[in-house]
């Protein structure tokens, strides 16, 4: 049997006008920016006009640590969307955007698949309304800004070995992970050793999902801490004066965008910083207009709970307020039995062997999202054409044998109908309100002590070893007085560890942190594993070998 691609699928789709879309969660025209027929901005205004509304129910979607089998969290954040709203209830999703590295490279695209995807796909996956342009000019800005200011007489004292802001463009390119630029004369600026980011590794992007408001963003943005002085005082984009100019680039890009799912869901769609290098949610603005706007919002946090859900949880949640009143956890047969041990070439096969030895990460995210954060979650088994019902059977059984609400979601090939069955868990746990909502750590702890609780507590390590100069830096930032903000911890989004060779639930690990530094305007500390890195590289075979366009503008190949 031959099934429809993604993109077929979504090509073929009956798209409503976008202010229709607008008007089912009341919406008024003055506060709608269209872009074509489909898309549109949303006034940030609108919020100031909403501020006494109660808000809706937050269901956060996250996962098990991702595997090449795919887990098809977008997939299942979305086909959980469309269920609800087939069962009358007032929905909002909320996603965040996608890069175009991943999707050039090994994704593909990012916007559901099957009959559970946003759409229009392909202005999503692509240009989209031209936000990660927007955050990759305001860094790059700043970028220039600096240099330039060193170049004019460095009144600041700069220390051009100290320069902590690198460029950044949306492209996973690993020959400008690090460069030499500034050569060919004094007129050409400071030669010196230099690299780039992917847009969505950049502290702006983070800093335009955290922001509240205008005034905040370029609060934040002033607050960015972009190099040294000579004698050890940071240097901020205020003090370049840069960040005016730079929240003038930022300010249609901090507008929420608002689409539609293949069965005319409202979605927010904004904001895209990675979960293994960055906090990996979408923007506290779309999620508090979601919120206001519907009684039940489903967002997603990236890769697994280890990851995208600890941030939500300890960044987000602890910057913005919120509160999720429960917690979808996404897994697959396939994904299972690869962290099982069962390789790739043999995952349609029925194993339940392999499916028991990848239990145990299924389980501990749960225990990640349960009784390290409190919140109320369920299991959603995540359905492929090649599962066999004994292996489905299986990991219900066990995951009910253990206490575990488990549900079985068929949403890629029957859409929001195929997710009504995990929408009426959801809501029956919502329901019980059996929420115990807590952090990792407090915010009163060292540095030390909150990568330690991260590493222990929900990643199940021995402990954390410090390596190179990750010490004085630790020693440097708490001088300098951020030892109150919270951890972004930058890992491998594929094993609870920091090694991604160590699948299932590995034991008798430590952590390795290589790297502290701050990021002062997101308002969080960036801890380095590992060898993550911000700038990804290309595959092998790349996805953009398969995208193509005919004609007549029709592209082919986004999955």
């Amino acid at each position: 049997m031959k099934f429809k691609t993604d993109i077929e699928i979504a090509q073929e789709a009956n798209k409503e006008l976008i202010n229709h879309v607008a008007d089912k969660i009341d919406i008024k025209e003055e506060f709608i920016e269209n872009y074509g027929k489909y898309k549109a901005k949303i006034d940030y205004n609108l919020l100031s006009g909403i501020d006494d509304v109660s808000d809706g129910k937050l269901i956060l979607v996250t996962a098990i640590n991702p595997t090449p089998a795919g887990e098809g969290k977008t997939t299942t954040t979305v086909g959980l969307g469309d269920a609800l709203s087939r069962l009358d209830k007032k929905t909002i999703i909320a996603l965040r955007e996608p890069s175009l590295g991943p999707v050039f490279g090994v994704k593909g695209g990012a916007a559901g698949g099957g009959y559970s995807q946003v759409v229009p796909m392909e202005d999503i996956n692509l240009h989209f309304t031209g936000d990660l342009h927007a955050i990759g000019a305001a860094n790059n800005l700043i970028a220039a800004m600096l240099d330039n200011h060193i170049h004019q007489g460095n009144s600041l004292n700069i220390d051009v070995r100290r320069i902590m802001w690198k460029r950044a463009m949306d492209m996973n390119d690993r020959q400008l992970r690090f460069i030499v630029d500034g050569l060919g004369g004094k007129a050409n600026g400071t030669p010196r050793e230099d690299g780039f980011d992917i847009t969505v590794a950049s502290e702006v992007m983070a800093v335009l999902c955290l922001a509240e408001d205008l005034d905040d963003l370029k609060e934040r943005l002033a607050r960015m801490v972009i190099a040294y002085s000579r004698d050890g005082k940071p240097v901020t984009v205020g003090d370049i004066k840069a960040q005016g100019a730079a929240a003038a680039l930022l300010k249609d890009a901090l507008k929420p965008n608002l689409v539609q799912t293949l069965e005319h869901t409202p979605t927010f769609i904004h904001g895209g910083p990675f979960a293994n290098i960055a906090h990996g949610c979408n923007s506290v603005m779309a999620t508090k207009m979601a919120l206001k706007l519907s009684d039940y919002v489903v967002t997603e946090a990236g890769f697994g709970a280890d990851l995208g859900a600890e941030k939500f949880v300890d960044i987000k949640c602890r910057l913005s307020g919120l509160k999720p009143d429960a917690v979808v956890i996404v897994a697959t047969v396939r994904a299972l039995k690869h962290h099982g041990g069962c390789p790739k070439a043999e995952l349609n096969e029925e194993n339940i062997e392999a499916l028991e030895g990848g239990i145990p990460n299924l389980l501990k995210h749960v225990e990640n999202v349960t009784k390290n954060f409190g919140i109320p979650a369920v299991v959603a088994i995540n359905r492929f054409p090649t599962d066999t019902e004994e292996e489905l059977d299986f990991i219900e059984n066990k995951c009910k044998t253990l206490g575990v609400n488990v549900a079985l979601s068929e949403v890629w090939a029957k859409g929001g109908e195929g997710g009504e069955a995990l929408a009426k868990e959801v809501l029956e746990l919502i329901e019980k309100g059996d929420n115990n909502f807590s952090f990792t750590y407090p915010d009163d702890v060292g540095i030390k002590e909150k990568i330690e609780a991260i590493a222990t507590k929900i990643y199940g390590a021995e402990g954390v070893d410090y390596i190179g100069q990750s010490i004085k830096q630790i020693e440097e930032l708490e001088r300098l007085g951020y030892n109150r903000l919270p951890i972004c911890m930058a890992k491998t989004q594929y094993s609870l560890s920091d090694d991604p060779k160590k699948l299932g639930r590995p034991e008798d690990f430590r952590i390795s942190i290589r790297n502290v530094k701050v990021s002062a305007g997101a308002g969080f500390i960036v801890a380095l594993t590992g060898d993550i890195m911000t700038m990804p590289g290309l595959p092998k075979a790349p996805a953009a070998e398969k995208i193509d366009v005919d004609n007549k503008g029709r592209i082919a190949g986004l999955f």
